[in-house]
């Protein structure tokens, strides 16, 4: 079975009917459409509304562009000083060896850029993004995204990973994919041998937004990248209508947990163009996540994280639990909200 790419495809395979498909020709016409078999299977009889659906199913209301929406809404391209490279912090950079991805989700920051035939770079690109990350010995940790590095063939990724290995300066390669959630049967013994090298510690970060996201075959991926002896962390976008409320996210991220996933970052989604549908407040989201303290272990609680407009990097944006009031006097609240006094 083929993946799916457009929306004749969508209207064939029954995800869409013909009216809705031409509801969302102009959007399908600007930003790049895929379904992969597995999530064909898992997205049949589900409505827009659905959680699943709605990340992966273009809507009309992806037409719509807000006026403080960007086509680069976390500044990579003013961050970038050789291609394939995002220097933005002063001890890691973004290795982005490619710009396609298995699925292409509704609310992705950077859906300007990706797409099916996504730009990838060339062995002479990608040997000057490598020498650019060993000629600055104070990058410790490179994170290769993209795109979705898990769609590079094993012998790619084993290059990439091994000319890392060999930089002593660098300590962490991380990956950051989609794939265990959206094509779990391509995370495969020979692409999880291609993940580690010597004198190289590396983590995975996986993409997961919904409980539901973790079925069987995707449990069995994370497992496969677990017993294999790579740390997993997730990242998850707080997305309206999907997650957004206190029982969404403390079963999302129980459900990594028992994984062996660390909730890592739970990011405020970006102003990338076409997406304010899926975007609540910065209140609302603090709000959310300061509930979730009295829910849920620390174990379960990922930073709840903004990207700067304009490439100046992630701010926390969690809620404050603790207010200075002066001469070394604080209120500091618990999670059921009472206050108390605290000198020190």
């Amino acid at each position: 079975m083929k993946a799916l790419h457009n929306v004749s495809d969508l209207v064939a395979a029954g995800l869409m009917t013909p009216e809705a498909g031409k509801a969302v020709e102009t959007v399908a016409g600007r930003y790049a459409v895929a379904v992969t078999p597995y999530l064909r299977d898992q997205l049949a009889g589900r409505t827009p509304d659905d959680p699943l659906y709605a990340q992966y199913i273009p809507s009309p209301e992806e037409a719509y562009t807000a006026p403080e929406e960007r086509e680069d809404p976390i500044g990579d391209v003013a961050r970038s000083p050789v291609k394939g490279i995002v220097h933005r912090y002063p001890d890691r950079v973004l290795l982005k060896p490619l710009h396609a991805c298995a699925v292409y989700c509704r609310f992705c920051f950077r859906r300007e850029m990706v797409g099916p035939g996504g730009e990838a770079l060339t062995g002479e690109e990608l040997d000057a993004a490598l020498a650019y990350v060993r000629d600055h010995d104070a990058v410790w940790e490179v994170v290769v995204t993209g795109g979705d590095p898990f769609l590079l063939s094993p012998r790619r990724l084993r290059g990439i990973v091994q000319a890392l290995s060999a930089m002593p300066h660098v300590g962490i390669v991380r990956l950051h994919t989609r794939i265990p959630a959206a094509d779990p049967e391509r995370v495969t013994a020979e692409l999880v041998e291609a993940l580690t090298a010597p004198d190289l510690a590396t983590w995975v970060a996986v993409h997961v937004n919904h409980a539901d996201e973790l079925t069987p075959p995707v449990r069995a991926a994370l497992a496969r990248l677990v017993e294999a002896g790579i740390p997993l962390v997730g990242q998850s976008v707080l997305l309206k209508g999907i997650n957004d409320s206190p029982a969404a996210l403390e079963a999302l991220f129980r459900g990594l947990v028992r994984n062996r996933v660390k909730p890592y970052y739970l990011h405020h989604p970006d102003l990338a163009a076409g997406t304010s549908h899926f975007r609540s407040t910065l209140a609302e989201g603090r709000a959310l996540v300061k509930g979730l303290r009295g829910r849920v272990s620390g174990l379960c609680q990922p930073t709840y994280v903004l990207d700067i407009p304009g490439g100046h990097g992630k701010a926390p944006a969690a809620p404050a639990w603790i207010a200075d009031e002066g001469e070394g006097e604080y209120r500091v609240e618990d999670f059921t909200g009472a206050t108390h006094r605290y000198r020190g």
